[in-house]
């Protein structure tokens, strides 16, 4: 009888501290694939399953329910993680509490709708966060100019913006490449899109699609744009009413002295910056600072700024990484004149010896948005006709973490917040 009992005592024992818990850590020195594991997280919140986020906590690890189809998962995916007892989960987020601990511990409810604002044929590789979606496994629609104009956005929770030109100039890419069979035909099938959709000029359209996509944001929506999406979206909604375009983008002149035109109000992150007249100049305005730094490729890098885990929370989501530092790299728009950059916005990323910011964040309405200078974070001087970065090489990528992040920023628990 005693043994009997000795032997239901050791059950209820071994029962109680079996591992309950599933720690995907992201940390250097643990985590093998720190991208392919927000596809794990993405994929249990898909099962509607919750998970705790660990922000600062080696590097912002996911505390996932022990289920043997996640472990299975993580195998398969080769995503690294740990097994921990139901007390040393309690000890952690426990410690993560503490007042005097700069964490906290975000619960993740949902997986988001994601949306990939993108032209019609384009390959995944053209684009750093079509390819990272892909390696992560993280499911997504693409969208274009009919979709959004008829208010096809409302069916998503996110929104990636491709390198766009939504001032109507054909990405600038008049000066090198307008005698190129791709920019003759990507202007055709954009003039014929435009005259489909019942417009008589590409820039008017564009700016009908920006506003769309503007309205999206104040509604509630969550935007993220790379390189030219950036800049180029918030020129043409401050351009307005006014022809920024030259002959030889929409076939007639552009309004004289526009620049004195521009309303820098109508703008999201963006203010007081000079428009480059010249067609024949790869460049925007003056918000870019590709052509102002003076930075070598072994030199470039920019920081990650540290916020409060318990204060800011969604700063902090936006920023977890595995280091603070983060190699740079080049694009259309490469980073951002931190003096053109709106009080309101948050510079999550810079070099201050620059005066340039890389990563910035802001809240429109009800919604945020988040601005990520360059091409793609694993390669440094992007060009037309360069291969496809093979992420399989780079599964560590902090760059690319910075990308998944803000995938994973919708899923968050809403509560208010300081920002």
């Amino acid at each position: 009888m005693k043994k009997t009992l000795l032997i239901i005592l050791f059950l209820f024992i071994s029962i109680n501290t079996f591992a309950s818990y599933i720690l995907i850590p992201m940390d250097a020195e643990s985590q093998k694939n720190h991208l392919k594991a927000y596809g794990i997280t993405y994929w249990v919140l898909n099962k509607e399953l919750k998970v705790k986020w660990l922000l600062n906590y080696r590097g912002g690890s996911f505390l996932l329910p022990d289920i043997e189809k996640i472990q299975r998962e993580c195998l398969i995916r080769g995503v690294s993680f740990e097994v921990i007892s139901d007390s040393s989960a309690e000890r952690i987020l426990e410690d993560i509490s503490s007042p005097s601990q700069n964490m906290e511990a975000v619960v993740l409810e949902k997986a988001p709708k994601i949306a990939v604002y993108t032209p019609y044929g384009k390959q995944p590789w053209d684009d750093a966060v079509t390819m990272v979606l892909q390696y992560a496994e993280i499911p997504y629609e693409t969208i274009y100019d009919e979709e959004v104009l008829n208010d096809g956005l409302i069916l998503f929770d996110w929104l990636h913006l491709h390198h766009e030109d939504f001032t109507g100039q054909y990405g600038k890419f008049y000066g090198a490449y307008r005698a190129s069979s791709w920019y003759i035909n990507e202007k055709k099938e954009a003039e014929a899109l435009a005259e489909k959709l019942g417009y008589s000029k590409v820039s008017e359209e564009k700016l009908d699609v920006a506003l769309k996509i503007r309205d999206y944001v104040i509604g509630g929506g969550f935007m993220f744009a790379m390189c030219s999406a950036t800049d180029s979206f918030d020129i043409a909604l401050s351009a307005e009413g006014v022809d920024i375009c030259e002959p030889m983008f929409d076939g007639d002149s552009s309004d004289p002295g526009y620049q004195n035109k521009i309303d820098y109000n109508k703008t999201f992150a963006f203010t007081n910056f000079n428009l480059e007249r010249s067609p024949g100049v790869y460049e925007f305005s003056s918000i870019d600072m590709t052509r102002k730094r003076m930075v070598s490729k072994t030199t470039d890098y920019f920081s990650l700024m540290d916020f409060s885990a318990k204060w800011d929370p969604i700063p902090t989501m936006l920023c977890q990484n595995h280091t603070a530092l983060v190699k740079g790299f080049m694009g259309q728009t490469t980073s951002f004149t931190r003096n053109e950059i709106k009080s309101n916005v948050l510079v999550m990323g810079e070099t201050k010896s620059n005066g340039e910011a890389k990563y910035i964040h802001g809240i429109k309405g009800k919604g945020f948005f988040t601005f990520y200078g360059g091409h793609d974070p694993e390669d440094y001087t992007h060009k037309v006709g360069d291969p496809k970065t093979e992420l399989d090489l780079h599964p560590t990528s902090p760059g690319y973490r910075l990308i998944l992040n803000n995938v994973l920023f919708p899923a968050a628990r809403k509560k208010k917040q300081k920002t």
